[in-house]
């Protein structure tokens, strides 16, 4: 298993996912806090949380991990390309996957690991539809299918946990 760099991590979502002061300055002034990170912001989360390097194409998101995020409750979106669709699907099941929860004010964050080999039966069940999917009029649609916040939740180890933006899970020195 990898050696999770969570202090990293942790410092890399208090810069620049969970920005108090600009979180503060947003509430004086009455500002809606933005409503979503972009996936690419989560993606170099998980990054550093694993020390894994992204692909630079399709497929998973990082060398040994695909990572997925909602906000809390939500489930977690994949989504096939025409092109791509049936190799990431394949390459999903290979890999650990991180889910990554988090409160829409970002102050509540769990990071929850799931192996490909786990997730493997259900990304099977996929593969008819996807095929089918792209065999028909519907072929420039993304197939899009979700894994449920209560599968993450029950089967998940949770890596890491921040809770009004600090740091709970695991304890660092």
């Amino acid at each position: 298993m990898t050696q999770l760099r969570i202090q990293q991590a942790y410092d890399f979502y208090r810069k620049f996912i969970y920005n108090e002061e600009l979180i503060s300055l947003l509430r004086e002034y009455n500002i809606r806090i933005p409503g979503s990170i972009s996936p690419q912001l989560w993606e170099l989360f998980g990054a550093i949380l694993t020390g894994d390097t992204g692909t630079g194409s399709y497929g998973a998101d990082l060398s040994n991990y695909e990572v997925k995020s909602s906000i809390d409750g939500n489930a977690f979106e994949y989504q096939y390309h025409l092109r791509t669709g049936r190799g990431k699907l394949l390459k999903d099941m290979t890999v650990d996957h991180l889910f990554v929860s988090y409160s829409r004010d970002y102050r509540n964050v769990t990071v929850r690991q799931l192996g490909g080999d786990f997730l493997s039966e259900i990304f099977r069940s996929w593969l008819p539809g996807l095929e089918e999917r792209y065999g028909t009029q519907e072929f420039l649609r993304r197939y899009r299918k979700n894994i449920s916040n209560s599968t993450v939740k029950v089967h998940g180890r949770v890596v890491m946990s921040i809770k009004d933006g600090m740091l709970t899970f695991p304890m660092t020195n």
